[in-house]
């Protein structure tokens, strides 16, 4: 079962990729929602033969991901497309910050735990747990059960966003805004954006990224907050990088075999993420996350939701 496992674990992977190199960039046979899916399905069959591989190359693949997509980024154009979802990003992370807080003790909810969900609403999932969760001093069981909650959701997202946005006819811009701010994790913001159309992406990804540096400040505040000024900060260097790129891209006359392979490498590499985020994902993560963890990640997310919705329908064109 074990040798069945990675074959079927490999070849997954060697299907989100190899097309492409042998067909043409044009000839997607797995998209994001799909690599998740497959995922999923991978993780409630089998036992993750690479869990440790597995994390930690999701990670590093999607910063890689990220910064590979900022050499198809016009700098001017992303901040002026960007600019509204920006402004709102100071609200809703103070908003949802204080409402999951609040919300947590009303529940009777581990604290830690509570403002771990809170930062993972408020930011970017899984990014913002891990960041703060040292500085915490999260134990094992508040890590896993906030990490948990936050993944379910933002899984459901990837599949949910896309039709909503369709449905309510939403611009690329409305859309890209919308997901950045209401959709969990990096990963699946960049695949929502990445499904809904190329301006999309590019405006996801960037009110993304604008709003993950939220973690430094917010690392800070958690310090003076629980009293501990040992714990350490994680900052998201790759996103500086990634602006980087976007510099380059604008000012720069690359060659187009070059931004053309950065962007293969960019949506590939996120596929790829994308499945190993959802093998990751197993039926006793799902079981130990509890109906409270789950219960205030619901709320924030609905708030976080159509408030963001709100506003984005009528300001962002």
């Amino acid at each position: 079962m074990k040798t069945l496992s990675k074959i079927v674990y490999i070849t997954i992977i060697a299907l989100i990729v190899i097309p492409f190199a042998a067909f043409g960039m044009q000839w997607a046979v797995i998209s994001a929602p799909i690599a998740l899916l497959c995922g999923l399905v991978y993780a409630f069959v089998f036992e993750n033969p690479f869990p440790k591989f597995n994390k930690k190359c999701s990670k590093y693949l999607l910063q890689v991901a990220v910064v590979c997509l900022g050499f198809n980024m016009n700098l001017q154009e992303s901040l002026k497309s960007g600019a509204d979802g920006m402004m709102f990003t100071v609200v809703s992370v103070v908003g949802v910050m204080a409402m999951g807080v609040l919300f947590g003790y009303w529940l009777h909810l581990n604290r830690k735990t509570s403002y771990l969900i809170s930062s993972g609403t408020a930011i970017c999932g899984g990014s913002a747990i891990a960041a703060v969760g040292p500085v915490l001093k999260a134990d094992t069981d508040e890590m896993a059960v906030s990490l948990g909650v936050i993944f379910i959701l933002n899984s459901i997202a990837l599949f949910v966003f896309p039709p909503l946005g369709h449905m309510l006819d939403m611009t690329q811009t409305q859309f890209g805004t919308w997901a950045a701010i209401a959709i969990h994790d990096t990963s699946s913001v960049v695949g929502a954006g990445e499904v809904y159309g190329e301006v999309a992406l590019q405006t996801a990804t960037l009110i993304k990224l604008t709003r993950a540096l939220w973690i430094i400040p917010l690392a800070f505040a958690t310090m003076f907050i629980f009293r501990d000024k040992t714990g350490k900060v994680s900052i998201p260097w790759f996103i500086f990088i990634f602006v980087l790129a976007m510099i380059v891209n604008t000012y720069v006359p690359l060659p187009e075999a070059f931004t053309a392979t950065m962007v293969w490498i960019a949506k590939r590499g996120m596929v790829v993420t994308l499945f190993m985020i959802g093998a990751s994902l197993t039926i006793k993560m799902i079981k130990s996350v509890g109906i409270k963890p789950l219960m205030l990640a619901v709320a924030l997310w609905v708030i976080i939701s159509v408030s963001s919705l709100f506003v984005v329908l009528r300001t962002v064109q």
